[in-house]
C-alpha cells in the first residue's frame, strides 16, 4: 500500500512538473499581419565575396537587391552611439584585442572590418541605407550593456525607420523590457540549443534558453531559433502546441534554405554563402 501511495505522489509531481514546463513555455498571442511571414532576410546584411558583414555596404546590397529583408546587430559604445556590429569584442572583425562597451565610437573608427576600407557604422546611418525594407533588429546585450538604454536607445531610433521592423534577443531581459515599454513592437527569442552553443553559460540557464522556458517572462511574438537545432523537444513542444511564428537562423547556401523551408518555419534569416 505504502509503495504504491509513493508511485501516485511521484507520478503527480511528475504530471505538475511537465503542465509546469509546458505553461512556461507559452509565448505570446499570434499577432494578426505578422509581416514578416515568408520574408527572406539577409542576416548581417547581404555579405560575402568581399562585402563585410554589417557594413554599410552589406545592408546598401540588401536594400538594392529587391525583395529581401536585413538583420543587423545593436550596441551601445562607451560613449552611447549606438553602432551595427555582432560581437562582444572586436578581435575576430578588426583584430583589436578590445571590448566593443568599452570603445568609444571615434576609436572604433580607426578599424575596418575584415581588411577591407568599411567600418563600424552607426545603426542611424545603416537605417538611412536600408531604405525601408523589412528589418529584424537583434538587441545585442554584450557585457556591461546597459539594457534599459540600449533598448530605450533602440527603440528611439527604430521610431525613424520608415519599413516594418521587429527587434529579437537572445537575453529575456531585452524582450521583456519591449514588453513593458513598447508593447506595440514585434519581438522574437532568439534560441538554440544552448548545450552545442560555446557560449560558457550556468546548465540552469542552457536549460531555460534552450526550451524556451523564458517566454512566460517575455511573452515573445516569433521564436528565432537555430534551424539545425529544430528536433530540440522544447523546441517543437512550443511550435506544435502553441504554433507561433518561426524564425530560422541561420541557413546558409539554396540546400539549407530549402531544408529550413522544408522544417517548417515561416521567415529565413539566411546568408548566401555556405561558410
Amino acid at each position: 500500500m505504502l509503495a504504491l501511495v509513493i508511485v501516485c505522489i511521484v507520478l503527480a509531481l511528475a504530471i505538475i512538473l511537465f503542465c509546469t514546463y509546458l505553461l512556461l513555455m507559452v509565448p505570446g498571442k499570434r499577432r494578426k499581419g505578422f509581416p514578416f511571414e515568408g520574408a527572406m532576410i539577409a542576416h548581417r546584411g547581404l555579405h560575402g565575396d568581399g562585402v563585410p558583414e554589417n557594413s554599410l555596404a552589406a545592408f546598401r546590397a540588401a536594400a538594392q537587391n529587391g525583395g529581401l529583408g536585413a538583420e543587423l546587430d545593436v550596441q551601445m559604445t562607451k560613449d552611447g552611439k549606438l553602432i551595427v556590429f555582432h560581437d562582444a569584442d572586436l578581435k575576430r572583425v578588426c583584430g583589436a584585442e578590445k571590448s566593443v562597451t568599452g570603445t568609444d565610437f571615434e576609436e572604433l573608427q580607426t578599424f575596418t572590418l575584415l581588411d577591407t576600407n568599411e567600418r563600424v557604422p552607426l545603426f542611424s546611418d545603416v537605417l538611412e541605407a536600408l531604405d525601408g525594407i523589412p528589418l529584424v533588429c537583434e538587441v545585442k546585450v554584450s557585457p556591461g550593456a546597459d539594457i534599459p538604454a540600449l533598448c530605450r536607445a533602440t527603440l528611439e531610433a527604430l521610431k525613424t525607420y520608415k519599413g516594418p521592423y521587429c527587434v529579437e534577443s537572445f537575453h529575456p531581459a531585452a524582450l521583456r523590457w519591449f514588453k513593458k515599454h513598447a508593447p506595440d513592437v514585434i519581438r522574437g527569442q532568439l534560441s538554440c540549443d544552448m548545450f552545442r552553443a560555446p557560449e560558457k553559460l550556468p546548465f540552469f540557464v542552457r536549460f531555460l534558453l534552450t526550451n524556451l522556458l523564458l517566454n512566460f517572462y517575455t511573452r515573445p511574438d516569433f521564436i528565432a531559433y537555430d534551424f539545425r537545432h529544430a528536433g530540440t523537444l522544447g523546441f517543437r513542444l512550443c511550435a506544435a502546441l502553441y504554433r507561433p511564428y518561426l524564425a530560422a537562423w541561420t541557413p546558409r547556401g539554396e540546400e539549407e534554405i530549402e531544408a529550413a523551408r522544408a522544417a517548417g518555419f515561416d521567415t529565413l534569416i539566411f546568408e548566401k554563402n555556405k561558410r
